[in-house]
C-alpha cells in the first residue's frame, strides 16, 4: 500500500477550496469547451477526469454530453461530488498511482496542478502508465500544469490571501526542484497549518514521462483560450498525448 502523504489531510479540508475557490464553474465550462472541439471529441465518448476534486470539470463534460467518470484521492471531495452523480456521471475515490481501468475510455484530463505532488519523481510516470492503459487505442491523454519556468521566474516569498473572514498567509520557497508552501490562518477560534509541497516539472518533463510511456505528443497549450504556449510568458502547461492506434 502506498503510504499517505502531505496533501491526503489538505485536499480533504474544506479551506483548500476555500483558498481556490476563484477556480470556478464558468472557467471549468471554458477550458473543456475549448478542449473538446480541439480534440474532436463527440458526446457520449468516455472520458476520465482523473483527480477531479470536487467535479467541476467532470460535470462540466456531463453536461456537454459525455459518458464521464471522476476520480480523486480525497473522501471529502468524492462525497461531494457524488451529488451529482447519474448514470453517465461516476466518482470513485482512487490514488492515481495505482492502476483503474483497462482500454475504456476515449480520453483522460488531468486539470489544473493535479500532479507532482509525489514525494518520489517516478511516481509521476506511474500515472502516465496507467493512463496509457485506461485508454483506448486512439485515446488522448490532457495535462494541465503550471507553467514552472514562469513561476520561477517571478517568484514571491510571501503574500495574504482573504477569502471571506479568513486570511490565509503562504511562504513559499524553492528547494531543488520544487515550491514548498505553507500556508497558515486562523478559522473558528484555532491556528491552522498546511504545506504543499509540487515539484516544478517542466515541458521535458512531460514529454519523458510520455515518451517512456508510449504516448505521441499532440499539442501544447500556454492558457485555457489554448493559444500556443511560450515558457516566458504563459500562465499554464496544457499538453496533449495520443495513444497510438
Amino acid at each position: 500500500m502506498i503510504k499517505a502523504e502531505w496533501y491526503e489531510d489538505w485536499f480533504n479540508s474544506p479551506f483548500y477550496h476555500l483558498l481556490y475557490n476563484n477556480r470556478n464553474h464558468e472557467e471549468a465550462d471554458f477550458f473543456t469547451g475549448n478542449l473538446c472541439r480541439k480534440l474532436d471529441l463527440k458526446p457520449q465518448m468516455r472520458i476520465w477526469d482523473l483527480a477531479c476534486g470536487k467535479g467541476r470539470h467532470a460535470i462540466s463534460l456531463y453536461k456537454k454530453g459525455f459518458n464521464v467518470t471522476g476520480t480523486d484521492l480525497a473522501q471529502n471531495n468524492i462525497s461531494e461530488a457524488l451529488k451529482f452523480a447519474g448514470p453517465e456521471l461516476s466518482f470513485f475515490v482512487h490514488d492515481m498511482r495505482e492502476p483503474f481501468a483497462e482500454k475504456k475510455f476515449d480520453a483522460v484530463f488531468n486539470l489544473f496542478t493535479s500532479i507532482g505532488y509525489f514525494e518520489n519523481y517516478s511516481d509521476n510516470f506511474l500515472v502516465f502508465q496507467n493512463v496509457m492503459a485506461s485508454l483506448r487505442p486512439g485515446g488522448v491523454f490532457v495535462v494541465d500544469f503550471f507553467n514552472s519556468e514562469k513561476v520561477a521566474a517571478n517568484f514571491k516569498s510571501g503574500y495574504t490571501e482573504r477569502r471571506n473572514e479568513i486570511e490565509f498567509k503562504i511562504e513559499k520557497e524553492l528547494c531543488s526542484n520544487y515550491i514548498v508552501k505553507k500556508i497558515t490562518f486562523k478559522a473558528g477560534g484555532h491556528l491552522y497549518s498546511f504545506t504543499e509541497n509540487v515539484s516544478l516539472l517542466k515541458k521535458s518533463d512531460f514529454e519523458s514521462f510520455a515518451l517512456k510511456a508510449g504516448f505521441v505528443p499532440l499539442h501544447v497549450f500556454g492558457n485555457y483560450r489554448l493559444d500556443d504556449f511560450d515558457a516566458s510568458v504563459s500562465d499554464r502547461l496544457i499538453l496533449v498525448f495520443k495513444k497510438p492506434g
